[in-house]
């Protein structure tokens, strides 16, 4: 999955020709270092000239944003006029991060605070970094910026594909079109689940379906028919669904979607949490694709968060309702209707590795139209969780650290079929007292992805105008002298 993002570098100079023309190797050298640190750690640049004149500062400018750059890092080694800042800002691809390498022979911080003034004067948002780029948290701080501006970028121009509406009285689940355009830029489309409904019967009884069954009955661990709510029929009717959708996607040119599902299809058609989970993922019976976000009862806000987390980690991201809290363990069980990703089975892009921990279940008694809920437990590791919701027309994202966890065979078998024996679970134990959390998280779904990109998550909160409420310890590094965040609100 590509997940580059795609950062352009200015570095600034001395608008005097004698004193430009002294420093261009010393000038370059720090350029190569800062280059030479963030391709190594998977980002792609692009390099202007040297700026030192006022054409210059606009037509560097200009050329990345021809390059398609997403972000633009001005870099300040040795002392430059801020006026090109100040031009160069004008045309540049936003954000901007101002960086500051360590170097005190030249006022090269004299020049990142003379630029930071003339950008305020302006109006002009932007980060700045102080340190070694070679410094693990110095790049940290650059890397993260650069990943929450990646996905702030992405998200221009794309379409939400809005099966059906509002489910099951859901409120947090419906979100203002308008608002998703002008802060996020993306623009919603909706389609009645009907069309779903229809499409399928192409795919009904094909050789495609029916291989599709045949892979899955080979590749899972078990497949529980149970001649009622799960039946070979009912599965390729759920593979067919599937088959509909990817079809409806590519057409209207979709890049992610919600499916409300209750009570239209659950009770009439089929359940779609096995075309929820195989878009989630990334592989199906055909092979490997890119994760198509899917959040099911038409969750918008879901399917945001979602989005965000996967053009941040390049993941599958998880879709999950905070179902019961284990007092005696300080754990909490993520449970949904059968749509988590197969992959969190074991944490791998490659379906031979997850699917022998995958079990197809029969649905229960809240979806008597049946089919398979895809059953599993998510592996172990570490995991940033958050939410995407609105307090009063102003988004917000509540963010949290945790770690999946699995418990003894017996006694998770005991507290699984307490809960649900046939819908996926995840067992997580958050970095946050479980008071706080059930006091403060505001939203009955979560969703997140293995590992910590916390920090990529607060840029690209400061990049959109969402307010961050980080809930508990965040390791979120930075010192004074290595991390400055410029503290404003609006939208660049």
């Amino acid at each position: 999955m590509q997940n580059r993002p795609k950062l352009g570098i200015l570095t600034f100079s001395d608008g005097r020709r004698y004193a430009h023309e002294r420093l261009i190797e010393e000038n370059k050298a720090f350029e190569r270092r800062l280059r030479g640190a963030l391709e190594g750690a998977g980002v792609e640049v692009v390099t202007g000239e040297l700026v030192w004149t006022n054409q210059l500062a606009a037509q560097e400018a200009r050329r990345l944003a021809r390059e398609g750059c997403e972000a633009t890092i001005f870099h300040y080694a040795i002392w430059a006029f801020p006026q090109f800042t100040a031009l160069a800002a004008r045309f540049a691809p936003r954000p901007i991060l101002l960086f500051g390498p360590i170097n005190p022979s030249r006022p090269g911080m004299v020049s990142v605070l003379a630029a930071a003034g003339a950008l305020d004067q302006m109006g002009v948002r932007y980060r700045r970094v102080f340190g070694e780029i070679e410094e693990a948290e110095v790049l940290r701080r650059v890397v993260a910026w650069a990943r929450g501006a990646h996905a702030a970028y992405r998200l221009q121009g794309e379409t939400f594909g809005l099966f059906g509406g509002r489910p099951i009285g859901i409120n947090t689940a419906t979100a203002p079109v308008d608002q998703w355009v002008s802060q996020f830029g993306i623009d919603v489309e909706h389609v009645d689940q009907w069309e779903v409904v229809r499409r399928s019967q192409a795919f009904i009884g094909t050789d495609r379906v029916r291989h599709a069954r045949q892979w899955l009955e080979e590749h899972v661990r078990k497949v529980h028919y149970d001649g009622q709510q799960l039946t070979p029929e009912k599965l390729e009717l759920q593979i067919a669904s599937y088959h509909a959708l990817r079809d409806i996607i590519d057409e209207r040119g979709f890049d992610f979607i919600g499916i409300k599902s209750q009570p239209e299809l659950t009770e009439h058609f089929v359940t779609t949490d096995v075309p929820e989970a195989f878009l989630n993922d990334p592989y199906d019976w055909e092979g490997p694709h890119d994760p198509i976000v899917c959040a099911t009862e038409a969750d918008m806000d879901a399917a945001l968060t979602m989005e965000v987390f996967k053009h941040v980690a390049g993941t599958p991201v998880l879709f999950a309702d905070v179902r019961h809290y284990f007092a005696d363990l300080g754990i909490f069980d993520l449970v949904n209707s059968g749509q988590h990703a197969t992959y969190f089975a074991g944490r791998s892009f490659e379906p031979e590795h997850n699917l022998p921990r995958v079990e197809l279940k029969p649905q229960g008694f809240y979806f008597p139209a049946g089919g398979a809920s895809v059953f599993h437990v998510a592996a172990p590791g570490d995991v940033t969780l958050a939410r995407l919701t609105r307090e009063k027309g102003e988004y917000r994202m509540h963010i949290v650290r945790g770690e999946f966890v699995r418990l003894g065979p017996e006694d998770e078998a005991r507290r699984i079929a307490l809960v649900q024996d046939n819908w996926p679970h995840a067992f997580v134990r958050l970095r946050v007292p479980a008071e706080r959390f059930l006091a403060e998280f505001p939203c009955n779904h979560v969703h997140g992805v293995y590992g910590n990109v916390v920090a990529e998550l607060l840029e690209w909160c400061e990049i959109t105008g969402t307010r961050p409420i980080l809930l508990g310890d965040g390791d979120v590094p930075g010192s004074p002298i290595t991390d400055t965040r410029q503290q404003k609100g609006g939208r660049p």
